[in-house]
């Protein structure tokens, strides 16, 4: 689970200066990417630490407009745009954080972090451990990742394996829009730093949320757990287990709701922090059921989706009827828009592997 939040020594966080009140309350219909430009604005409100800066973040509100408003209502010390480097935006935002900031940077789309790969895995990913736990970093680095878009070649990886395998970086992905807004501010609060995965095809999805109810969490003396290190039952069953995160919840939750209509019960299980991992509600699931899919769009090959299927063989063994399966993106680069439909893992090769989970035959 996540650490308390402690500040770095001599940096003390400074209180929020008075300013707006929040743009939307109560009951709201809105957006997956207005959920996080909420939970950003909330942050911001309530520390004069966060900050938020990237490419075109500033007055344009990003590419999809995930930080619209928020250099009007707080201005440009507070959210600014920075020059076309990545490795450049990344080094600043730690120094800022050893220094007493919490900066969310953003690096516009999945594949244009990798120049910033070294400054990510050599320092940031590091800093705590070089140091015993003396200076850590509070950074979170939002990344729009995974395909559903339409995009093509660097605008449409699914690049979470790289994260997940480098130790001092926690990892989230959320899929609703009422995770959206929890799951970041959770991201901000944390002392460490983390890479949040935004899907990009949920970002205009919508749902009806209670605004005042989700702030309330964040209230002085809340004692709500967060969601670093907690997975979530999205959907009840008992035939067998769904596992799945950020972009392809939706094709798994699609699968479970056919399979009902055809007479089977699937549960659904949305991973959300992919590290820390929760062993415990992930596997217990499992043991419900007995059987196993994990869904992930990218390449299946050294993925997280291979890192699920084998901590669920090892913890599950004598529990499972059958050989936990994975349906995945294939194991080549990213494809042209007209055939992403095929790449994706879909509805009806989720059922597929299901129908092939050596069901006893009545």
């Amino acid at each position: 689970m996540a650490h308390q939040p402690q500040s770095n020594a001599g940096t003390a966080r400074p209180a929020a200066r008075p300013g707006p009140g929040p743009e939307l309350s109560g009951v709201q219909t809105i957006t997956f990417a207005k959920a996080l430009t909420l939970a950003m604005a909330d942050s911001m409100a309530a520390d004069a630490s966060v900050l938020v800066f990237g490419e075109d973040v500033g007055t344009l509100g990003g590419v999809f407009r995930v930080t619209d408003g928020l250099t009007r209502r707080f201005g440009e010390d507070r959210c600014f745009d920075t020059p076309l480097a990545e490795s450049g935006i990344i080094g600043m935002a730690t120094g800022m954080a050893v220094n007493g900031m919490r900066p969310v940077v953003e690096m516009q789309f999945d594949a244009f972090a990798y120049p910033a790969f070294e400054q990510i895995t050599s320092h940031v990913a590091k800093m705590g451990n070089r140091t015993k736990g003396r200076v850590r970093l509070p950074l979170v680095i939002r990344i729009p990742y995974a395909g559903g878009i339409g995009g093509v070649e660097h605008h449409c990886d699914s690049s979470e394996a790289y994260y997940v395998h480098t130790p001092g970086l926690t990892v989230l992905t959320p899929s609703t829009v009422t995770d959206a807004y929890i799951m970041l501010r959770d991201a901000i609060a944390s002392p460490d730093p983390v890479v949040f995965l935004e899907p990009k095809k949920l970002y205009f999805s919508k749902d009806t949320v209670d605004l005042d109810a989700l702030r309330a969490r964040y209230a002085a003396g809340s004692a709500i757990p967060g969601t670093i290190g907690r997975a979530a039952i999205a959907r009840e069953g008992t035939d067998a287990t769904l596992i799945a995160y950020g972009p392809s919840m939706a094709a798994a939750l699609a699968a479970a709701e056919t399979a009902a209509a055809e007479g089977r019960s699937l549960q659904v299980i949305d991973v959300r922090s992919l590290v820390p991992y929760d062993d415990e509600t992930i596997s217990a699931a499992v043991r419900s059921t007995g059987r196993a899919v994990v869904i992930a769009e990218a390449p299946g090959f050294a993925s997280m989706a291979s890192e699920i299927a084998a901590r669920i063989q090892e913890r599950c063994f004598h529990s499972l009827a059958a050989p936990v399966l994975r349906v995945t993106g294939f194991d080549i680069p990213f494809p042209a828009p007209r055939l992403e439909k095929h790449y994706l893992p879909g509805v009806d090769r989720i059922l597929d592997a299901v129908d092939s989970l050596q069901w006893e035959e009545s």
